[in-house]
């Protein structure tokens, strides 16, 4: 109960905004407003406040659905996976992605949310690599299975779309995964591996490598038992005598 519990909770925020995100597209359109304009503009001061909004604008509702599908999927995965990284993974995939597009993307307005994309899946596929623990490694297959071909985005093939903004995305994603390689999920040792490892010490104990470490050896300890008369029995023994010689 309690697992089919996390698994609905962890795609109520990956829901969440994506509806958000189909809302705007759906309102801009019927009232005809153009957002394009709101997007990120590098090197332009007023293209700053697009490293915010980037996300949130789309060119077409086939650019909303392609971004939506993985936002789903991925969302649910980082979430489910990795609940402690989540929030910090997304606002640093997202801020940092927009910083370096901005610094330098080419001089046009830049829009969707590819750029998140491309971190989150890049940040789930290579810390399942990084940990090597069964789930999350399983997850990097499957990642890696159903986004194989998105890689090609990051090379300047379509002048029409912003390579940019997913190459920088899945810089960012990668970053975090090393960053965060120790927290979240781990793999977890044992026993024949820790045996493995004690193998190792003695095989380079035994080339050289290392000196082995030499413990104070400790005699045993000898009890020596003293006994002695009391008064009472040189008494006794000097009374017997006496009674003897009489």
């Amino acid at each position: 109960m309690k697992e089919k519990r996390n698994l609905v909770g962890a795609v109520l925020i990956p829901f969440l905004f994506v509806m958000v995100l189909w809302i705007i597209h759906f309102t801009a359109g019927e009232i005809g407003f153009d957002l394009t304009t709101y997007g990120l503009y590098p090197r332009k001061a007023s293209g700053l406040f697009g490293i915010v909004t980037i996300p949130f604008i789309h060119g077409s509702w086939s650019h909303l659905i392609n971004n939506s599908i993985p936002l789903l999927v991925l969302g649910w995965a980082l979430f489910h996976f990795y609940p402690t990284l989540a929030w910090k993974t997304i606002f640093w995939v997202w801020i940092s992605s927009g910083i370096w597009l901005w610094i330098s993307g080419r001089p046009s307005y830049h829009i969707g949310a590819s750029g998140v994309v491309y971190g989150l899946a890049t940040f789930l596929f290579l810390s399942g690599w990084l940990r090597r623990e069964k789930r999350v490694a399983s997850l990097s297959l499957l990642i890696a299975f159903l986004y194989g071909g998105m890689w090609w985005g990051v090379l300047p093939v379509d002048p029409s779309i912003s390579w940019e903004g997913h190459l920088w995305g899945a810089l960012a994603g990668f970053a975090l995964a090393w960053v965060y390689r120790k927290e979240g999920p781990q793999r977890k040792n044992y026993r024949w591996e820790e045996e493995e490892d004690t193998d190792d010490l003695l095989t380079k104990i035994a080339l050289g490598e290392i000196e082995p470490q030499q413990k104070e050896v400790q005699k045993p300890k000898r009890i020596v038992y003293v006994y002695r008369r009391n008064d009472d029995d040189e008494n006794g023994e000097n009374h017997s005598q006496d009674k003897k010689s009489s």
